[in-house]
């Protein structure tokens, strides 16, 4: 698990459910969880297909600035967003990457977790579904909130029409944590 303050960041291009991500993850936190969280976010000039991301700080106290300097976790889903945001990780953080679409790492993370998000996705009928694959994955190998509390947001958060497909996404990105025996409890490296 990671240690509190959870200092996140969220990143790709728009139209991957970046942001949707980041707001899901904050909102179980505090109303499942009783945790505090900030979330900002930005993006490139383009409205979709540019660079988007997103910063989360989880905390069990309150949180007294919505920026941290350096993450202790990085989700990236797209080159070129890893590439902008690889150097805000801190040195023993974890990063989370789908190996299709971040193909070329810069920088050697010891705690280093490889999650075809979006080939999962697709396999379930919509890639759109890939960022839902993460925060299940994140939930089963981090420990960041619940499955419960997960399943409970994107029911709130989430199109009624989505939301069977969001579940399904949530559940196969946990399946595929435990199926790859993949686990960071603070210490151990990744798969």
């Amino acid at each position: 698990m990671l240690h509190y303050p959870q200092k996140i960041s969220l990143c790709g291009f728009g139209g991957q459910g970046i942001i949707l991500s980041a707001v899901i993850l904050g909102t179980a936190a505090v109303t499942c969880g009783g945790l505090y969280a900030v979330q900002t976010q930005s993006y490139g000039s383009e409205a979709r297909g540019g660079q988007c991301q997103a910063e989360l700080i989880i905390d069990n106290k309150p949180i007294l600035s919505p920026i941290a300097e350096k993450k202790n976790l990085l989700v990236a889903l797209f080159q070129t967003a890893y590439e902008k945001y690889i150097d805000d990780l801190e040195e023993d953080g974890v990063l989370v990457i789908d190996p299709q679409l971040v193909t070329r790492q810069t920088r050697k993370v010891a705690h280093t977790f490889e999650v075809p998000a979006t080939q999962i996705a697709v396999d379930l009928g919509n890639r759109m579904a890939a960022n839902m694959v993460m925060l299940g994955f994140l939930s089963q190998c981090l420990g960041t909130v619940s499955r419960e509390d997960l399943r409970a947001t994107v029911e709130k958060q989430v199109n009624p029409r989505f939301v069977e497909l969001n579940f399904q996404a949530l559940d196969a990105g946990i399946a595929y944590a435990k199926e790859h025996h993949m686990h960071y409890d603070g210490e151990q490296e990744g798969a």
